[in-house]
C-alpha cells in the first residue's frame, strides 16, 4: 500500500484507526499530523498513545509543546507546534536526543517546525468532510510503507 485515503465517520472512527495502527508502531518512528483546528489530530494522538499502553491522563501538549510517555520499551513523544512562531524555538526541546530508533514521535502542526523536525515515516492529513473526516495516509519512508502494508485493519475503520 503506497498511499491511502479513508473516510472517518466520527471521533470513534479516528480512535479506531489509532488502535489499528498501534501494533505496527512499537519499534518507533515519526508521524506528522496535518489538518485544521479540530480536524482530529489530537484525538488520533491520544487514542494512539493509549492503544500503545499508556494509562492515566494523556495531556495535550498545546502549551508545553511536548509531552513524553513510556510504554514498555518504547518512548513516545507528542509535540504540538501550534503556538510556536519560529522553528528556532524548538532548539531547547532536544529533538536530536529523542529521535532515535526506540522512540515514537507524533508531531501536530509539523509545518511550523520545518527542518528542525525529524523526517516523517508517515504523514497523516486530516480534513473536514461533509460528514466526519477525510484522512490521507502518505508514507514517506520504507518504514512508513511497511506500517501501512502491515495494517490490514485500516479499511475496516473507515
Amino acid at each position: 500500500m503506497v498511499e491511502s485515503e479513508l473516510h472517518l465517520a466520527d471521533e470513534n472512527a479516528v480512535a479506531a484507526l489509532a488502535v489499528a495502527l498501534a501494533p505496527v508502531l512499537v519499534e518507533g518512528g515519526v508521524i506528522h499530523l496535518h489538518g485544521d483546528l479540530g480536524a482530529g489530530k489530537t484525538t488520533f494522538a491520544r487514542a494512539l498513545i493509549a492503544a500503545l499502553g499508556v494509562s492515566g491522563r494523556i495531556k495535550s501538549p498545546t502549551y508545553s509543546l511536548i509531552e513524553s510517555y513510556r510504554a514498555g520499551g518504547l518512548s513516545i513523544h507528542h509535540l504540538d507546534l501550534y503556538r510556536i512562531a519560529d522553528a528556532g524555538e524548538l532548539e531547547w526541546l532536544g529533538l536530536d536526543e529523542i529521535a532515535d530508533g526506540a522512540s515514537l514521535i507524533l508531531v501536530e502542526w509539523p509545518e511550523r517546525g520545518g527542518a528542525a523536525l525529524p523526517r516523517p515515516d508517515l504523514v497523516l492529513e486530516f480534513a473536514y468532510a461533509p460528514v466526519g473526516r477525510r484522512l490521507a495516509l502518505r508514507p514517506q519512508s520504507p518504514r512508513g510503507r511497511s506500517w501501512l502494508a502491515a495494517t490490514s485493519a485500516l479499511h475496516s475503520v473507515a
